[in-house]
């Protein structure tokens, strides 16, 4: 998808302040070990309802996928609470690139994520499908990052 279509798409949607509903965060807290959903609980919101878009996408894609992969959609953006940016600052990373400390770590949010999950003894493959770290000769896991990567083309 297009840089620029896909960042306004991003920022309207950020403009939507609602909280989640009790039942949808249900269903995340269902998906997540307990470790996982302390944080997942601590990522924005924004953060929040994407993962649970691309979730649901994920799913649409692969109904049968296996709960580790299921879980690398819910979490494949929680290295990002890490560069400590909020919508306008995302914005003008991704425009400038890897630009300072905060703007790196935001554009290595995959590799941050992967590290984070790691640290809490998440399985492998969700660490693995988070940090982008695995061979394409993997096909199972090359199948759920493909799947991945256009659930979150939104």
């Amino acid at each position: 998808m297009n840089s620029f279509v896909h960042l306004v798409r991003r920022f309207i949607f950020s403009l939507d302040r609602r909280n989640l509903a009790a039942e949808t965060i249900e269903v995340v807290r269902e998906k997540l070990t307990e470790k996982e959903y302390l944080l997942w609980s601590q990522m924005p919101l924004i953060d929040k309802k994407h993962s649970i878009i691309v979730m649901r996408r994920f799913l649409e894609r692969l109904p049968n996928a296996e709960i580790a992969a299921v879980r690398a959609s819910l979490l494949h953006d929680v290295g990002k609470t890490e560069s400590n940016l909020g919508v306008i600052g995302r914005v003008v990373a991704t425009i400038v690139g890897s630009r300072g400390s905060k703007f790196s770590r935001y554009h290595d949010h995959e590799k941050i994520g992967g590290k984070i999950l790691r640290q809490i003894d998440s399985d492998a493959t969700t660490c693995r499908l988070v940090s982008g770290e695995f061979a394409d000769s993997d096909e199972r896991l090359s199948m759920f990052a493909q799947a991945l990567r256009d659930a979150d083309n939104i």
